[in-house]
């Protein structure tokens, strides 16, 4: 494991700021401590159809979970200015008030393809809207379960999220939890 220290400025994005240091190292791993503030924080709250947001002096209690070129699964919690503690799943549009650093543990690489060899592509796509509540859905099981994925913006009509499964659409939401009921994903998830 290397451990990265992570500064972020006034106005990052937290989350956009972890998934871009995943893809840019290429690498996975996980949040090993932080120490900062928020103007803003987006989470999503169990049994809620859209994020929660406040705004205001928020201070960061803890920040833990994973992160991977594929996405990230993270839960933040912290403090408003009557101490009262908030939390959830981290999402886009948390804010850095003044400055956050981080601390992040990216694990070993695996040895890189021969020369010569392309980069194979995560064997599943996922078409999704922002805001939908069945997209965030689904990509949180693909991360939970640590399923390698490439999302893709929804063209055209349709219901979103549509995922594909090398290729072949196999549906949205429901289409997913059934595999998963079904253990049909295993073969899918990342080593």
């Amino acid at each position: 494991m290397r451990a990265l220290p992570l500064h972020l400025e006034a106005g990052s994005d937290v989350r956009r700021s972890l998934e871009q240091l995943a893809l840019e190292h290429q690498a996975s791993g996980f949040v090993l401590s932080v120490v900062g503030n928020l103007s803003r924080a987006a989470f999503a709250c169990p049994g809620k159809t859209a994020p929660t947001l406040l705004q205001g002096e928020l201070e960061i209690i803890t920040l833990q979970g994973t992160l991977s070129p594929g996405g990230v699964h993270l839960h933040l919690s912290f403090s408003d200015a009557e101490c009262q503690v908030w939390g959830g799943h981290l999402e886009h549009g948390t804010l850095v008030l003044r400055g956050a650093d981080l601390l992040v543990g990216l694990l070993e690489e695996s040895p890189s393809p021969a020369a010569g060899a392309t980069q194979m592509r995560p064997r599943v796509e996922i078409a999704t809207l922002p805001g939908c509540p069945f997209s965030r859905r689904a990509l949180r099981m693909l991360r939970t379960l640590g399923i390698p994925f490439q999302e893709i913006e929804a063209t055209g009509g349709g219901s979103v999220p549509q995922l594909f499964i090398d290729g072949v659409a196999i549906g949205g939401y429901d289409a997913l939890t059934e595999l998963h009921s079904r253990g049909e994903l295993e073969p899918l998830r990342g080593l």
